[in-house]
């Protein structure tokens, strides 16, 4: 199984957000995404333990944040 990646590195808000939003929005259950930022973005990991969505998010050697965010 493929897991799509969505970089919004680079982008201005509120376009990262909105880019996570619409992934979340077309994942089926089971299903998972890599979202690749600039920095670390807490009030969409509010979001997502809130609302159930399963998400490790780490920091990789070239700076950016990587989440790994998956649909219960």
């Amino acid at each position: 199984m493929n897991t799509r990646t969505v970089d919004a590195r680079g982008l201005e808000p509120p376009e990262p957000f909105e880019r996570a939003m619409e992934a979340i929005a077309d994942l089926a259950p089971g299903g998972e995404f890599i979202l690749l930022l600039d920095r670390m973005p807490q009030p969409l990991l509010r979001m997502l333990d809130r609302d159930g969505y399963r998400h490790d998010a780490r920091f990789r050697e070239d700076g950016a944040v990587e989440i790994r965010i998956g649909r219960p």
